[in-house]
This record gives structure tokens, sequence and C-alpha cells, in this order.
């Protein structure tokens, strides 16, 4: 298991640095001076050559590409041409809005997905299994942002039980509201991506349910239902893990979007206002980050498939 996590670990760091070369490249080839579009452009001369020089764009693409890991390498993520603060201060502090936003919507998803994704594959071929089936497909095709306002007007502007947009200035000093003002948010990316895992769960419990020692297990007197939740569920957790590993990627750019929705000071708003402002520093940083999630994500993943499928110790 040592040698394995070491091996998967040092997967990890050549992807984050592949992915490292590969957004540094990008925002650099970009059509124009880079400097000219950071500086603006009723810029003088003299502001553009400032740029340039505080960017250091007139060394060497391997020099400068060098300067930007060594200072992540040491924590230091740059500073931000607009704001004059430290980009890694400004992530810290945006993450406490994306990462509880995240995690919630998560939440909502397993809570939706996986008891009702069960609760299809038991009733299969009835009309309750059915309509959990033709709902899931129906709430997984429905966009985000639709999902969200239609979420906005029944429960804010409808009911008014919860705000519409916003987050406390004073942040999770003020538990009760900040939870309030994630709750629309997190529930419109955990009911459409809840509905896409319900799927993987239904097609998962069939799967098991078709096994032999699934069969076995009712055979000695177990119901289908008992069968299934004690011996199936470990082989069934295998395929819905990955899934939902997969599915991280799609909370994040879920986040990217609903944060503008909401009005909520996250990553995705901070990233979205930051490449309209050329704010080159923090948008290479941000994306950096965030890249860096979705790869450990996957590496978590493989480490749970590792530790739990006996099948992967044996071959190895």
């Amino acid at each position: 298991m040592i040698r394995y996590t070491l091996t998967r670990l040092a997967l990890l760091v050549v992807g984050l640095a592949v992915a490292s070369v590969l957004i540094f490249l990008t925002l650099r080839v970009l059509p124009g001076d880079v400097a000219q579009l950071i500086a603006g452009t009723n810029s003088t001369p003299e502001q553009i050559a400032a740029v340039r020089d505080q960017l250091n764009l007139d060394a060497p693409l391997p020099v400068q590409y060098g300067a930007w890991i060594g200072g992540i390498l040491h924590g230091d993520f740059g500073v931000s041409l607009i704001t004059g603060t430290p980009v890694l201060a400004e992530l810290a502090q945006k993450a406490q809005v994306t990462v509880p936003l995240g995690l919630f919507a998560m939440t909502i998803a397993l809570v939706l997905a996986v008891p009702l994704g069960v609760l299809s594959a038991i009733l299969r071929g009835r009309p309750g299994g059915t309509a959990l089936n033709v709902g899931s497909q129906a709430v997984a095709a429905v966009p985000v942002v639709w999902a969200g306002m239609m979420l906005v007007v029944v429960y804010a502007v409808w009911l008014g039980w919860l705000p519409a947009q916003g987050f406390p200035r004073a942040g999770w000093q003020q538990p009760g509201p900040a939870l309030r003002a994630l709750l629309l948010p997190a529930l419109t990316i955990g009911v459409v991506e809840g509905a896409m895992l319900l799927r993987f769960v239904r097609s998962a419990t069939l799967q098991a349910i078709g096994q032999d020692f699934v069969r076995t297990a009712a055979a000695k007197g177990l119901t289908r239902t008992q069968a299934l939740i004690r011996h199936g569920l470990p082989t069934m957790a295998l395929s819905v893990i990955t899934v939902l590993g997969l599915q991280v990627a799609g909370i994040i750019v879920g986040a990217v979007v609903i944060e503008q929705l909401f009005s909520l000071p996250g990553i995705g708003r901070m990233l979205v206002a930051d490449v309209g402002n050329r704010d080159l520093v923090k948008v290479q940083g941000e994306l950096l980050v965030l890249t860096g999630f979705v790869l450990l994500v996957g590496f978590a993943v493989d480490l749970f498939h590792r530790a739990i499928d006996p099948r992967q110790r044996e071959a190895a």
C-alpha cells in the first residue's frame, strides 16, 4: 500500500506540473501584447513598461515560469495587479465560501442520489421505479442556471424563506445567516448533480442485484433488499465513488456559475472578475489551485479504491 501511495503521489505531482505549464503557456500565448492587455487600451508606454517590468515579461518564458513556480513552492503566489494584495491571502479568504458550498452541494447530491437510486433499482419495472428514473433524467437535463433561477423565484421571491443573493459581511462569524445564504446555491448544484449521480447509483445497484453472492444471500433467507444492503453496497461503493470523484469537476464549474448568479464572494466569482480585469497573476494562481484540487480528489479516489477493493491488492 505504501508503494502504491508513493506511486500515485508521484503521478499527482507530475500531473500538477504539466497543468502548471499548460496554464502558464496558455495565458502567455494569447493574441496581442500581454502587458498592453493588462495595462489597458488607454495606457501610456510608461505604464506598459512598468507592467512588463513587474511581470518580468522581457525574460525568456522558461525564466518566467521558473520564477512563478519557485515562488509557489515557497508559498508565494504573487501579488494582485489590481488590489495589490497577496494572491494566496485572497484565495484563502474566498475559499471560505467556495469550499463549504462545494461540500454542502456534494452532501445534498449524495443524500438524494444514494437512497433514491437504490430504491429506483429495487422498484424496477414498477410505476414508482419508472417515475424515479424518468424524473432523474429530466432533472439532470436542466441547466444549473435555470434551476437556480427557479429556486430563487420559489423560495426567495414567492415564499421569502431564503435570501436570493449575497453573503454576510462578517462571514462565518454569523453561522446562521451564512448557512442560509449557501442553502439555495448548494441546493441548486446538489439537485442537478444528484440527479446525474442517481442514474449511476441505479445502474450499480442493478448490477449488484445480479451478482451471484447477492442471489446466494437471498437464497439463504435474506430478502433481496437485505442481501443488497449487506453484501451489494461495498461493490456499489466503488462505482459511486468513482463517478462522484469525476463530478467534482462539474461541481467546481457549477460553483463558478452559481457564485455569479447568487453574488457569492467565492473563488469562482473572483476568477471571472479577474479574467475581465486581466489580472494575469491572480488568474494563473486560481487556475492552478482549482486544477490541483481536482487532481487531489482523483488521488483520494484511487487510494480509496485500493483500500476497499481486495482484488487490486491481490493483483499487485
